[in-house]
């Protein structure tokens, strides 16, 4: 039935404006609407059917206004990606076409990979990579590393710029060098720790040049330089051994230890040179004049108003030299005490017990497995030596017999103090001069009858003291025990 009804109306049926083509019955909207219209009448057809296509044209009317006016960006833009999809759909088509040509050789090139960066066999790029990753994670430690020689420098600057305050940072610094050493022992083919370990070297050249140096200060106690030569044994252990010496003995510390002393107490000797210089003016006026006539003159009474300049310098040349050099002797024993042995045979002082030169020398026997000998063997004779070539130059300025046996007193004072060490000299008093280089035998006799006395003296105070120090302390006893007999009773 719908068949003669679509020929009845075709003639009729014109194209939208939507599509240029006329409806047909394949179209199920028209087969559908076709089917409604067999079942109305005739009066529906002209009377109800015309007022229902127009609500229904209508109402479509309104609903395409109302979805043109919500949604005409997205219809806009849908119409044209519509209008490109044709030449989309071909480059599509042939990109795909391409991607599967690929996908063979994709694969070859994946296996080749799989096959070249395989871990069970050995590869320098997955190695370097390897290496880069490790560096990654360790970037902290090796940063902290990368920081030692200049914690190292930091320390050894600090310590030098606080004096001997700065005690924490020297130990400190012996510290980060201990544990860079060891890094280098345990990496030493790395060239990192190479590089370290030679800019830790010279931050400890510098740190030893310090140690050294506080050595060389003023007013270096035995705590400090304990503490001193015990840094330079862990800076410089090569200096703890001479020749076969076992690590236990001086070494090379002993002799830098008392170059180093001596070098301040020539230091403290020169700050006297005002006073030297006043006494070699004395002495170049003593040689101008003639000795003769200065004899007749003490002959006849007049006495020579010279050489008080001379006597305080010597006077205080020699208080210097008795507090530093038994200061230095004293703390040399006490830091190296395996150096101590009998004074006659290791200080080799000129003399032996009787006060007499040896008229033979000394046998010299090579013994190659012996050890050396003590740095302070010949210490104290060198000493002596400064002494009495002072005292040889300007002792003869002083004529006065009071003054010239005070300087002999205190000399022997002196002598004493380094007799305490194994080291008196006073039997070498005897080879000082009166007076000028001409002398003759009664002016040595004179000299000698000098010695004689001022030695006497010197013994009789000896004695005092020794009797008052004995008073005092049977005294002291004796107080105490009458004190224990009353708190008995």
């Amino acid at each position: 039935m719908a068949d003669p009804l679509y020929e009845l109306l075709a003639p009729y049926l014109e194209a939208s404006e939507s599509s240029e083509t006329i409806p047909t019955l394949s179209d199920s909207v028209t087969a559908k609407y076709l089917d409604r219209l067999n079942t109305l009448s005739l009066s529906s057809l002209t009377s109800q059917e015309p007022q229902s296509l127009a609500q229904s044209a209508h109402s479509t009317l309104l609903s395409i206004q109302s979805l043109s006016s919500r949604s005409h960006s997205a219809v806009i833009a849908s119409s044209d990606r519509f209008a490109n999809l044709q030449e989309t759909l071909p480059l599509l088509a042939e990109e795909a076409k391409n991607l599967h040509n690929d996908i063979p050789r994709l694969d070859e090139r994946a296996v080749s990979f799989s096959m070249k960066y395989s871990r069970s066999t050995e590869n320098e790029v997955l190695d370097r990579r390897k290496r880069a990753l490790l560096m990654e994670r360790n970037s902290d430690r090796l940063s902290d590393i990368l920081d030692l020689p200049t914690l190292l420098s930091s320390a050894i600057s600090s310590t030098a710029a606080q004096g001997a305050s700065g005690t924490t940072n020297y130990a400190t610094a012996l510290d980060l060098y201990s544990h860079i050493r060891r890094l280098h022992l345990l990496y030493a083919d790395s060239p990192l720790m190479s590089s370290i370990y030679a800019q830790t070297e010279s931050a400890m050249q510098e740190l030893k040049s310090h140690l050294i140096s506080s050595l060389r200060g003023q007013n270096v106690k035995l705590a400090a330089g304990m503490r001193t030569i015990g840094w330079l044994r862990r800076v410089a252990p090569e200096l703890g051994l001479v020749d076969n010496q076992s690590p236990d003995k001086e070494g090379l510390l002993g002799y830098l230890f008392l170059v180093c002393r001596l070098s301040n107490l020539i230091t403290m000797l020169s700050a006297l040179e005002p006073l030297r210089q006043l006494a070699d003016q004395e002495t170049e006026t003593r040689l101008r004049k003639d000795l003769k006539s200065k004899r007749s003159e003490l002959s006849n009474g007049s006495a020579w108003h010279g050489g008080q300049q001379s006597e305080r310098y010597l006077k205080r040349y020699i208080e210097i030299f008795r507090e530093q050099s038994f200061a230095i002797i004293s703390m040399f024993r006490s830091i190296f005490p395996s150096t101590e042995a009998t004074p006659s045979e290791d200080f080799q002082l000129p003399f032996k017990s009787t006060g007499l030169k040896s008229s033979l020398p000394p046998a010299k026997t090579e013994n190659v497995s012996a050890p050396s000998p003590s740095a302070l063997s010949t210490f104290p004779a060198h000493l002596t030596d400064l002494l009495f070539e002072t005292l040889g130059e300007y002792l003869p300025n002083v004529l006065d017999k009071t003054s010239r046996e005070s300087l002999l007193t205190q000399v022997l004072y002196c002598a004493g103090s380094l007799g305490r060490l194994g080291g008196d000299f006073s039997l070498r008093l005897t080879m000082l001069k009166s007076g000028a280089d001409d002398v003759d035998d009664e002016d040595d006799d004179a000299a000698d009858e000098e010695w004689v006395e001022v030695m006497k003296k010197h013994r009789e105070l000896a004695g005092r003291l020794e009797a008052l120090a004995s008073g005092v302390g049977a005294g002291k006893g004796a107080s105490d025990r009458g004190g224990s007999i009353r708190l008995k009773s």
